[in-house]
C-alpha cells in the first residue's frame, strides 16, 4: 500500500540534520552492571534480564555487524546507568524472520524487537504495543524525524507502534567516476535519459547496470509502479492480473535494454552479493538499484576513493508516479504488547535511537542518522540526501512486486531471464500467466 509523507515535514527534518543510528549488543546477556569506567561511585544494582525489570531484546543484526556493535554499546551504557540488565539476542535476518512469530505465539518473554518498518508493522502488527503515551510523556518527538514518525503511524494504521532508526532509501546507486568518464553531466530523470546514459556508459567500456537475485524483483516493481502507481501494481501481483498492458510494457522496456547490452552479462545467474561485490564495487558496472545500506556493505572492496552517486528510479512517459516516489523508511524498534517492562524497554529505545548512539550507528555503519540533532551524514551518502528529501510518496518493499509470496520466485526467475536475454517480453508474461493457473 502506498504511503505518503507530508513533504514539508520530511524536508524540514532532513534539512535540520536527519535520522539516527543504533547501539549494539552480543548474543549473550549483557555484562552485569559494574562500576562505570572512570566513575568513582558504585554502579546501580542490576536486575535480571527476562524477569523483574530486566529486558529481553531480539534484534535483526548479527553481533559482528556495525549496527550490532553500536547497539551493544548503547545497551552497555543503558545497563551501567540504570542497573537494568538486557539480554540481547542477535538473531540475524533469517533468525528473526523465521523465529520471532513462533516465539511470541509460544509466550516467550520478548520485551522488544526490531526489523524493517513494513515487516514489523504489517507481518507482526498484532504483537505491537501502542507507543503514543510513552512518546508523549518522554517528549521523544522533539528531536525525532517528523516524516519517519509519520510513516510509522501510517503503517501502524494511524497509531504509533514502532520507533524508526537507521533510515534508508531505495534508489539507483552509481559510480560517479564512470559517469564522469562517460560524459554524463546530470543524473537520468526519465527512462529516455537513462537509455542515453546507458549507451554512453557502454560506449566507454563499462557495464551500465548490474543486479542479482536479491533485488531484481524491485526493477519489475518500480517500473510497474511508475506506470500505474503502487496500489495497482500490488493488486496485479496479488490477483495475477497479468493481462494488464502495463505488465507487457514493463517487460518490453527491459527486453529493449537487454537487447542493447545494458545489463551485466551474468545478470541472469548473479546470486547476491555477486552484482555489488564483483561488479559495482570493482568498478566494472556503473549502476545498481539498491538501498542506502549499499556503500557500507561494499566499503572494503570499493575503497575510500569510490565516489557514490544516487538518483531516484526514472519517471516514465504517461506514468502515474514520478521520481518523488520510492521505497524509503527505516528499521524500527517495537515493544511486545504483552511486555511487563514497557517503560524500561522504551528507555532503551531512546538510548539506541537518539543522541550519542544514534551518531555512533551512523558513523560505524555508514548510515543515515535518525536524531535531527545529528546533522552530519557520512560523506559517502552526500548524494542520497537530496533524493531522500525529494520523496513524498512511499512504496513498500519492491514497490509491490513481492506482494504475493507464492509468485515472488516466479517473478524473480523469469525477470532475471528477461534481463539476461534468454526470453522475450511476451515469454515473460506467458510464464507469469502459467504460474497463476
Amino acid at each position: 500500500m502506498k504511503k505518503r509523507f507530508i513533504g514539508v515535514m520530511l524536508s524540514t527534518a532532513m534539512a535540520a540534520g536527519l535520522l539516527a543510528g543504533c547501539a549494539g549488543g552480543n548474543s549473550t546477556a549483557t555484562t552485569a552492571a559494574t562500576t562505570a569506567a572512570g566513575a568513582a561511585t558504585e554502579a546501580p544494582k542490576e536486575t535480571t534480564a527476562g524477569g523483574g525489570e530486566g529486558l529481553l531484546y531480539w534484534t535483526m543484526w548479527e553481533a559482528t555487524e556495525p549496527q550490532g556493535q553500536a547497539i551493544q554499546m548503547a545497551v552497555d551504557k543503558f545497563t551501567a546507568d540504570t542497573g537494568i540488565k538486557v539480554d540481547v539476542q542477535f538473531k540475524g535476518r533469517t533468525g528473526i524472520r523465521e523465529g520471532l512469530q513462533p516465539a511470541l505465539d509460544a509466550g516467550t518473554n520478548i520485551d522488544l524487537f526490531d526489523e524493517d518498518i513494513d515487516r514489523v508493522n504489517t507481518t507482526w502488527g498484532q504483537y505491537l504495543m501502542d507507543l503514543e503515551e510513552l512518546v508523549k510523556a518522554s517528549g521523544y518527538e522533539a528531536n525525532a524525524n517528523a516524516g519517519l514518525m509519520s510513516a510509522c503511524r501510517e503503517v501502524g494504521k494511524g497509531t504509533l507502534k514502532s520507533i524508526p532508526y537507521q533510515p534508508n532509501v531505495f534508489a539507483f546507486f552509481y559510480n560517479q567516476a564512470i559517469f564522469d568518464e562517460a560524459g554524463i553531466k546530470e543524473v537520468p530523470k526519465t527512462w529516455e535519459e537513462l537509455d542515453a546514459a546507458c549507451q554512453k556508459i557502454k560506449d566507454a567500456g563499462y557495464t551500465p547496470i548490474t543486479c542479482d537475485d536479491a533485488y531484481i524483483t524491485a526493477m519489475f516493481g518500480y517500473h510497474m509502479a511508475r506506470l500505474l502507481g503502487e496500489p495497482e501494481t500490488e493488486a496485479i501481483v496479488k490477483e495475477g492480473k497479468w493481462d494488464d498492458p502495463a505488465v507487457l510494457k514493463t517487460a518490453q522496456a527491459y527486453e529493449d535494454f537487454a537487447k542493447k547490452g545494458y545489463f551485466s552479462e551474468t545478470i541472469a545467474s548473479n546470486v547476491w552479493p555477486a552484482g555489488q561485490n564483483q561488479e559495482l564495487a570493482m568498478g566494472t558496472a556503473a549502476m545498481y538499484l539498491n538501498g542506502s545500506w549499499l556503500p557500507n556493505e561494499v566499503k572494503d572492496m570499493a575503497g575510500e576513493d569510490f565516489k557514490w552517486g544516487c538518483f531516484s528510479y526514472p519517471a516514465l512517459d504517461g506514468g502515474k508516479d514520478g521520481t518523488n516516489a520510492s521505497n524509503y523508511g527505516a528499521q524500527v524498534l517495537a515493544i511486545n504488547k504483552n511486555s511487563k517492562n514497557a517503560d524500561n524497554a522504551f528507555k532503551l529505545i531512546q538510548y539506541i535511537t537518539q543522541g550519542e548512539f544514534d551518531k555512533k550507528m551512523s558513523e560505524m555503519s555508514m548510515g543515515i542518522p535518525a536524531d535531527s540533532r545529528n546533522a552530519e551524514w557520512p560523506a559517502q551518502l552526500a548524494s542520497v540526501k537530496p533524493v531522500m528529501e525529494s520523496l513524498t510518496v512511499r512504496y513498500p518493499w519492491a514497490a509491490g512486486a513481492e506482494a504475493n509470496a507464492d509468485l515472488t520466485p516466479i517473478i524473480k526467475e523469469n525477470f532475471m531471464k528477461l534481463c539476461g536475454g534468454s526470453i522475450t517480453a511476451a515469454e515473460y508474461v506467458d510464464a507469469l500467466k502459467a504460474a497463476g493457473k
